[in-house]
């Protein structure tokens, strides 16, 4: 019924995370409506994206191909001796935008999760081991998500730090409940750690 390149382009876009048939259709027909220059544009970003944007052999942050290190590595005025460890890269940029951590990061890649194939030896576990020798840190801050697979990468991570540096200072972001939101709708991850993190008023 469509022109194929229409709907081969709507096939593309409904492979997107998120992104149902209706809203593929939504998106490729706002493109054919657009001026050219808007989906020239977007094709050119798409043909660089995978030769200008690799992984920090260091933090496993996103950076420039060109670069060595992550910028945020780089920075002599971050504190090394602090590493914030989260799961993918753009929570790095969730935490950056507080303008509140003045440390360094190191990205695990995802979280532990046995149904979906993905055990601690795929995460980079290890090189986070290795780097708190090269670096002499001294504070490991676990911001892994509040989910069952955060959770169990977080105990996990706690567990072989210990094992390893047992004067390490390992903590945790504070858990608890964001404002604005009722009880009733509140998780029961997010319950537990709002009454396990109580504070005196």
């Amino acid at each position: 019924m469509l022109p194929s390149a229409l709907n081969d382009l709507i096939e593309a876009l409904g492979r997107l995370p998120g992104v149902g048939p209706r809203t593929a259709e939504r998106y490729a027909y706002f493109l054919l409506k657009s001026d050219q220059n808007l989906s020239h544009n977007l094709a050119g970003a798409l043909s660089v994206l995978h030769d200008s944007v690799k992984a920090c052999p260091k933090t496993f942050a996103l950076m420039d191909a060109d670069d060595d290190v992550s910028p945020l590595y780089a920075d002599p005025s971050r504190d090394r001796k602090t590493i914030l460890v989260v799961e993918e890269p753009l929570d790095i940029y969730a935490i950056e935008h507080t303008k509140a951590y003045g440390g360094t990061y190191h990205v695990l890649g995802g979280a532990i999760s046995p149904m979906d194939g993905i055990t601690a030896d795929k995460l980079h576990i290890a090189e986070l081991i290795q780097r708190i020798a090269d670096d002499a840190a001294t504070e490991i801050i676990i911001a892994t998500n509040p989910s069952v697979e955060g959770e169990s990468t977080a105990v996990l991570l706690d567990k072989l730090l210990r094992e390893k540096y047992p004067k390490l200072n390992i903590t945790r972001l504070a858990r608890g409940l964001p404002l604005g939101i009722s009880l009733e709708y509140a998780d029961q991850i997010t319950l537990t750690s709002a009454l396990k993190n109580r504070t005196k008023i």
